[in-house]
């Protein structure tokens, strides 16, 4: 077939085709783009928190009423809390991952540092807690009963011994070598001795640029009348275990509230409703578009057919079969989805600039997404043009001799 006629042809439909090659270069650019954003909020969610996630919960506890000792408090509900059946591990935790809430510090190789060695967040833990947590000791000790002290809100603290998460480490010291060395919380002395390294556990901030870098201070340290504990069970009993410690805890100490317990799968899934929001917002702009921009290419195919009745009655006389025609619509079609995809695929790294330059954290579209986009609205634009094609191709030789 001749694509000269068929360029021809589409030059005196100009204002339809340069229409449509738009809808084609825009459908493409946006879509690149909001795949590429789609997958990389995918990953964020799925970074491992470095918890056994599936069987650990927390929840708070604060007093009331004059001779409420929190302190005391706390010691007494985590006797309890570890000594229920399906319980493996109990801790107080100041905050957890994905929480939204924590405290924060430098933490720096020389004393009064201008600029920290690396920003981590801190939690307040006792000795259990790398067990409650469930994440995993890689190197070095677990704090010792000794070195867990007894703190007030609002203390400077300066642990003799710490564990930070492998991340931290490996940034403070890239030899390798972290574990034993000396290192001051903020910039005062005197130092921690990090006495243990765990391979992940996240800061409770998901937008965290520092994310991976974390480090446990053991302390006692209740705020005000409120206490957090964070307890980990028995594989597949942690909603019995929920229940039981509810009521073992309120019939312990009638004198203070129990907070909303709280799964780390339901924190997982409130600290990322934004980036699931956003998901599928951009998965129904996307859905949309490519509806509309087939709609757009079956709405001009039909024109078109509707237009050239009696020139395709012609050709099918003059001896085209109903593959010609078929073809002939199905290769105009092309030629114009191929311009428009020229253009988008411009438009798509050009869109992917601008938001490199005006997003926090975006990233340049990788190479990959636009000839995936070239090759789907490819078949898409053939797909929506074969109806009318179709119809287009089963149009009589008789129609060539019918008056207008």
């Amino acid at each position: 077939m001749e694509i000269r006629p068929i360029i021809s042809a589409l030059m005196r439909s100009k204002v339809a085709m340069i229409l449509i090659g738009l809808q084609v270069a825009l459908t493409l650019a946006i879509v690149c783009n909001s795949l590429f954003i789609i997958n990389q909020r995918f990953e964020h969610m799925r970074r491992p928190s470095g918890m056994n996630e599936a069987d650990t919960f927390w929840f708070g506890s604060t007093g009331f009423g004059q001779g409420y000792d929190a302190r005391a408090t706390q010691l007494a509900d985590l006797q309890l809390l570890r000594q229920l059946p399906g319980v493996v591990a109990a801790a107080p935790a100041w905050s957890v991952p994905m929480s939204g809430g924590g405290w924060s510090t430098g933490l720096n190789l020389q004393p009064k540092q201008k600029t920290s060695t690396a920003d981590t967040a801190l939690y307040i833990v006792d000795d259990h807690a790398v067990d409650a947590f469930g994440t995993h000791l890689i190197a070095g000790r677990n704090f010792k009963p000794e070195e867990v002290v007894n703190a007030t809100f609002g203390d400077s603290l300066h642990p003799a011994a710490i564990i930070v998460t492998k991340a931290l480490a490996d940034k403070v010291f890239p030899g390798g070598d972290a574990l034993g060395k000396q290192v001051y919380l903020d910039d005062d002395p005197p130092t921690s001795t990090i006495v243990g390294i765990v391979d992940r556990l996240q800061q409770p901030w998901t937008n965290s640029k520092t994310i991976e870098y974390t480090t446990l201070v053991p302390a006692h340290m209740p705020f005000g009348n409120f206490t957090r504990y964070i307890v980990r069970t028995e594989p597949g009993r942690r909603d019995e275990v929920m229940k039981l410690v509810e009521q073992k805890l309120a019939e312990s100490n009638p004198s203070r509230i129990i907070g909303k317990m709280r799964t780390i799968e339901q924190t997982r899934n409130d600290a990322y409703s934004n980036d699931r929001a956003m998901m599928i917002i951009l998965g129904t702009v996307i859905f949309l578009l490519l509806t509309i921009t087939a709609l757009g290419v079956v709405g001009m195919a039909s024109f078109w057919v509707t237009q050239r009745t009696k020139q395709i009655g012609t050709r099918r006389a003059l001896g085209a079969t109903r593959f010609d025609i078929l073809r002939y619509f199905l290769t105009e079609n092309f030629l114009i989805t191929t311009a428009g995809l020229v253009v988008g695929g411009v438009l798509a790294y050009a869109l992917s600039l601008w938001l490199l330059t005006h997003v926090a954290d975006a990233k340049l579209l990788p190479w990959y997404y636009v000839p995936v986009g070239f090759v789907s609205l490819w078949l898409l634009g053939q797909i929506a043009v074969l109806g009318p094609a179709t119809r287009a191709s089963r149009v009589p030789p008789a129609v060539a001799t019918r008056s207008v």
